[in-house]
C-alpha cells in the first residue's frame, strides 16, 4: 500500500509547473529553487532525495531584511551562484553596500551551501543571518500531484549545530557550522551572528545530507567524456554540447547494489532506469560512450520479463518500462503502476537495435555475446506477445491501471483522428513498426555473426521483417491533398488513424521504408504544418486537436526531432536534416542551452522564441543527447 493510500492529502490538486525554477542535480538528488536561490513559493521547490522532498522551505534573512536579487548562474549542473544585495542595513541610502552571494552545490546525497556576506561600508557591521528550513518527507508521487504528506514531521534529534530528522528509510541530517539551530515541528531556524569588516567579508556554511536505504537507484561514476568538436558555422553548439554533457553526467545513475550506468529519464519525475528513455540517450550518445550503451543493455537485459502478468503489463522477454522503490500512484489520474512495470510497446525493439549500434560502434565482442540469450528473448516477445492478430506489434492496457498509451507519446489524448476523435485500442504505432522491422534485421545480424545461429534461425526473422514490412506498405499508408504520408496509428478495428504527426519521422533509416516513401516523409517533416521553426511539431498544424501547447499534440519535443535527424540523415535528405537542426539551435539559445523535456510549437514566423511548456521536466536525457545528432546535421 503506497503512502497516497495510506495519509490524506492537501494541496492544489495541480501538477506543479517548472519553467521558471532552477533546477541542480547529481542523481539521485536534486534540488529546485527560485531565482534568488529561496525554496518555497513554488509547488515544485525543495530539495529531494530517491522518491522523498525532504526540504520544502528554505529562505535566507540579512538582518530582517530579505536580499533582493540580481542575478543567478548556473554552472553545469550540479552548482549555482545566486547574487543579491541587502538595503537599509548599515547605509540609508539606495545605493547597495552589501552584497549576499549564494554558492550552492548539490552531489549524491547532499546539498551544501557557502553564504558570502561583503560589505564596502567604512564601518562594521554586527547582524544576525537567519536560514528558516521546512522539513517535508513528502512521497514524489503527492508533489506531482500537487499535493503534500500532511503528517507531522518526524521529530528531530539536535546535537549542537546539527539536526537529524527520520522517517522509514529516509533519513535527513541539516547542520550548521558555527550556527544555533533551533527546530518547533517541521520548522527550522538557523542564526548565525556574524561581524562584518569594514569593507570586508564573512562566510558561512551549512549542509543538509540525506539517505534512503530502501532506494533502487544510487549515484554513479562521473562520465569522462570527450566533447564532439562542433561547427565553426555554429558557434552556438558547443554551449549547448558543454551544458549537455553536464546535465547528462548529473543524470548518471546505477541500480542500487549494481556498478552498471545508465541515465535517468528526467528531473524531477523520472529520476530513475525508463527503458525507452535509457536507450534512446545512450543511442545518440554512442559517438562519446560505446560502454554506457552497453550497461544500460545489461541494465536491462536483468529486468527482463520471465512471466505475464497483466498487472505489470509482463510478458517474457519483455523490456521494462520504468523503476520505483514502491507504486506510483497519481491521485485523481486512475494510474497506479507498480514498482517494477513493463507497459512498454517499442522499448524491446529499440534494446534490440541498441545492441546491434553498439557491436557496430565497436563494443567488445564477448559483452555482446553474452547478451544473446537476451537478445532472443526479445526478438521472440515481439512475434509472440507483443504482436496483435494481424501481425503488427500493438499495446493495450489489460490491467485497467496503467498507462493508456505506451508509446512515446504516452500520454491519454496523444493518439487521435485529424478530427480529433480518440482512437481505440488496441493501438498499433506506426512508428513501432519500423522500429520492430530494424531490430529483426538487425537481430538476425547478430544471431548470424555472435550468436551461433542456424541459418534458419536468422532467414526466419529476415522473412518476419519482409512480411512486416509489405503488411505496412498495405495498412498506413494515406494520401491528402499534400501527398502521400503514413498515419499515426491504426486503430482496435484495423483502421489507419489519419492525424499527420511526427512518428512517421522515426520510421526514417530504419529499413522499412522505399526510397520514394522515405522522400515522401522528407517533404512532409519539412513543411511548415511540421516544421514549426524551432523542432517538429508532434502532430500538425490543421489538425482539430492541434495546440501548441498540447503535451503530444502540437508542441515540440527535442528527441522527437533529433530522431527525425537521425533518420533524414541516414536516408541522405542532408538539407532537411539541416533545416531540423537550425530550428533546434534557436530553441537551444532561448532556453540558455539546457533543453527542456518540451516546449511550444508556436510558429517561428510568429514568435522570437518557443514559449516554455511550463510544466516540462529539465534536464531530460534524451532532449541534453540530442545535441549529437544535431552536430552531425551540421557536418
Amino acid at each position: 500500500m503506497t503512502v497516497t493510500e495510506t495519509a490524506a492529502t492537501t494541496g492544489t490538486g495541480l501538477q506543479p509547473l517548472l519553467h521558471d525554477a532552477v533546477a541542480l542535480l547529481r542523481a539521485p538528488t536534486q534540488a529546485w529553487s527560485a531565482a534568488d536561490g529561496d525554496m518555497g513559493e513554488a509547488a515544485i521547490h525543495g530539495l529531494y532525495h530517491s522518491d522523498t522532498r525532504v526540504l520544502d522551505r528554505l529562505e535566507l534573512r540579512v538582518g530582517d531584511a530579505r536580499p533582493e536579487p540580481i542575478g543567478s548562474v548556473l554552472d553545469g549542473a550540479s552548482s549555482a551562484r545566486f547574487s543579491a544585495v541587502v538595503r537599509g542595513v548599515g547605509e540609508p541610502t539606495a545605493d547597495p553596500r552589501v552584497r549576499v552571494d549564494r554558492v550552492r552545490s548539490v552531489v549524491a546525497g547532499r546539498l551544501e551551501e557557502r553564504i558570502r556576506v561583503s560589505s564596502s561600508l567604512e564601518h562594521p557591521l554586527q547582524l544576525p543571518v537567519t536560514l528558516l528550513l521546512g522539513v517535508d518527507f513528502s512521497a514524489f508521487p503527492l508533489v506531482k500531484a500537487g499535493q503534500r504528506d500532511p503528517r507531522a514531521a518526524p521529530a528531530a534529534h539536535v546535537d549542537g549545530a546539527a539536526a537529524t530528522w527520520r522517517r522509514d528509510a529516509v533519513s535527513l541530517r541539516v547542520q550548521a557550522e558555527g550556527g544555533a539551530l533551533r527546530t518547533q515541528g517541521s520548522e527550522v531556524a538557523v542564526t548565525w551572528n556574524v561581524h562584518v569588516p569594514a569593507g570586508g567579508r564573512v562566510e558561512l556554511v551549512w549542509s543538509a545530507a540525506a539517505d534512503d536505504a530502501a532506494a533502487v537507484v544510487a549515484a554513479a561514476q562521473p562520465a569522462d567524456w570527450s566533447a564532439l568538436p562542433t561547427p565553426l558555422d555554429e558557434p552556438r553548439l558547443a554551449r549547448w554540447q558543454a551544458q549537455a554533457l553536464a546535465d547528462l553526467d548529473a543524470l548518471r545513475m546505477t541500480r542500487a547494489g549494481e556498478s552498471d550506468t545508465f541515465l535517468a529519464a528526467g528531473a524531477p519525475w523520472f529520476f530513475t532506469l525508463f527503458g525507452r528513455d535509457s536507450i534512446w540517450a545512450a543511442r545518440m550518445l554512442l559517438p562519446l560512450d560505446v560502454p554506457l550503451a552497453m550497461s544500460t543493455l545489461r541494465t536491462l537485459a536483468g529486468l527482463q520479463g520471465a512471466k505475464t502478468d497483466a498487472s505489470t503489463a509482463e510478458a517474457p522477454g519483455k523490456i521494462m518500462h520504468e523503476l520505483r522503490p514502491t507504486d506510483f500512484s497519481l491521485p485523481g489520474e486512475g494510474v497506479q503502476l507498480p514498482p517494477l512495470y513493463f507497459g512498454t510497446v517499442d522499448a524491446t525493439p529499440l534494446w534490440i537495435s541498441l545492441l546491434h549500434d553498439a557491436w557496430s560502434a565497436g563494443a567488445p565482442e564477448d559483452e555482446v555475446r553474452a547478451l544473446m540469450p537476451a537478445l532472443r528473448r526479445a526478438l521472440a516477445w515481439m512475434r509472440d506477445d507483443g504482436a496483435r492478430e494481424d501481425g503488427f506489434l500493438a499495446y493495450h492496457d489489460a490491467g485497467g491501471t496503467g498507462l493508456a498509451n505506451q508509446g512515446w507519446k504516452d500520454s491519454g489524448d496523444s493518439i487521435q483522428w485529424r478530427d480529433g476523435r480518440l482512437a481505440d485500442g488496441p493501438i498499433a504505432l506506426s512508428e513501432v513498426q519500423g522500429y520492430a522491422y530494424e531490430a529483426a534485421i538487425h537481430g538476425a545480424e547478430l544471431l548470424e555473426r555472435l550468436g551461433d545461429a542456424v541459418a534458419s534461425e536468422a532467414a526466419g526473422w529476415r522473412e518476419w521483417a519482409d512480411a512486416l514490412r509489405e503488411r505496412f506498405r498495405a495498412r498506413f499508408w494515406l494520401e491528402d491533398a499534400d501527398g502521400r504520408y503514413p498515419a499515426i496509428a491504426l486503430d482496435a478495428h484495423g483502421a489507419p488513424v489519419d492525424a499527420v504527426a511526427s512518428n512517421m519521422g522515426h520510421l526514417l533509416g530504419s529499413g522499412i521504408l522505399s526510397p520514394d516513401e522515405a522522400a515522401a516523409i522528407a517533404r512532409r517533416l519539412v513543411s511548415p504544418a511540421l516544421n514549426s521553426g524551432f523542432g517538429l511539431r508532434t502532430l500538425a498544424e490543421g489538425s482539430a486537436g492541434f495546440w501548441p501547447l498540447g503535451y503530444h499534440t502540437g508542441s515540440v519535443w527535442t528527441h522527437d526531432t533529433a530522431i527525425a535527424i537521425t533518420g533524414l540523415l541516414r536516408e541522405g535528405f542532408r538539407d532537411e536534416a539541416r533545416l531540423l537542426a537550425a530550428g533546434l539551435v534557436e530553441a537551444a539559445e532561448k532556453f540558455d542551452y539546457r533543453m527542456p523535456e518540451l516546449h511550444s510549437g508556436d510558429a517561428r514566423a510568429d514568435v522570437a522564441a518557443p514559449a516554455p511548456y511550463p510544466a516540462a521536466c529539465r534536464p531530460q536525457a534524451w532532449s541534453a543527447a540530442a545535441v549529437v545528432p544535431v552536430i552531425a546535421a551540421y557536418r
